[in-house]
């Protein structure tokens, strides 16, 4: 029988999975694509870890509109860089 795996092991597939997503993403110059799967990411990451937290009663976690993650930024400047 194999080890549940930890909750920081799976929150880094998730980010690679839509690291990976969000590249294709621009490769094909999807970049409102793009956009929506860094939103996609930060909803599910927060779902994962209320999930194994049992914190789902917190959930929907109220954000920013417009919140700032890796993903967003890098989506950001790479919309700047096309826009040039």
């Amino acid at each position: 029988m194999s080890e549940p795996r930890s909750l920081v092991h799976e929150l880094n597939d998730l980010h690679a999975s839509y690291v990976a997503a969000v590249n294709e993403a621009v490769a094909d110059d999807d970049l409102a694509r793009a956009d929506r799967l860094a939103a996609e990411y930060d909803a599910e990451a927060i779902a994962l870890i209320a999930e194994r937290e049992g914190k789902t009663h917190l959930l929907p976690i109220r954000r920013p509109a417009e919140p700032d993650t890796p993903l967003r930024r890098l989506v950001r400047r790479l919309s700047a860089g096309r826009a040039a």
